[in-house]
């Protein structure tokens, strides 16, 4: 059975397990080398970036995880995992480093602070339909490389791009994870079936 990890290190972990479980495959909490070893794909949750940055380091999984996505592991990245996966980052810590899966510029924060805090429907690209989707002090993509594909883009906040897609790497800004709308995680199983 295919398996796919959620680190497990700060962010929120059982609303991926579930949508993952519902998708028809293992979920596995990832908080070491052996368990990021054993699995398919990996969810990076929304949460704190700059949190789970130092904790991949404290916990030597940065390293490891580089490795595994350089060899083509699917990955998806929702909020602060989306920070994570991009190349660049407007507004980053001064320390914060980043995994640089997809060739995007992220601003964090950028819908502005917990407060502000929104549901919208968007157009979920990929098929057309519309998706609800959450935003929690989330970032948005400020430019992306020609590699990326778009999948969708939050019209009700000046079209900013909101979900991507490049190779094997998927990133939400919004949390796909509380909607009850499995497509992302959909999309990232068919990632590890292709």
């Amino acid at each position: 059975m295919t398996t796919v990890g959620v680190l497990a290190l700060q962010g929120d972990v059982r609303e991926h397990e579930a949508a993952l479980v519902r998708c028809g495959v293992r979920a596995l909490r990832v908080r070491r080398q052996s368990e990021l070893d054993s699995v398919d794909a990996l969810v990076l949750p929304g949460g704190e970036s700059t949190t789970i940055d130092k904790l991949l380091r404290v916990f030597e999984l940065a390293e490891p995880l580089k490795e595994r996505l350089d060899d083509g592991m699917p990955v998806l990245g929702t909020c602060a995992g989306m920070i994570l996966l991009a190349k660049d980052i407007i507004g980053r810590a001064s320390d914060q480093q980043t995994l640089g899966v997809i060739d995007m510029t992220v601003k964090r924060n950028a819908f502005g602070r917990q407060v502000d805090s929104s549901e919208v429907e968007l157009v979920w690209r990929p098929d057309g339909s519309v998706m609800h989707a959450t935003f929690i002090r989330a970032p948005w993509v400020e430019a992306h490389g020609e590699g990326v594909e778009v999948l969708a883009v939050n019209e009700a906040a000046g079209g900013h791009v909101v979900a991507v897609r490049q190779g094997n790497a998927i990133a939400t800004s919004f949390h796909p994870e509380v909607c009850g709308d499995d497509r992302v995680h959909a999309l990232l199983v068919d990632l590890v079936s292709a």
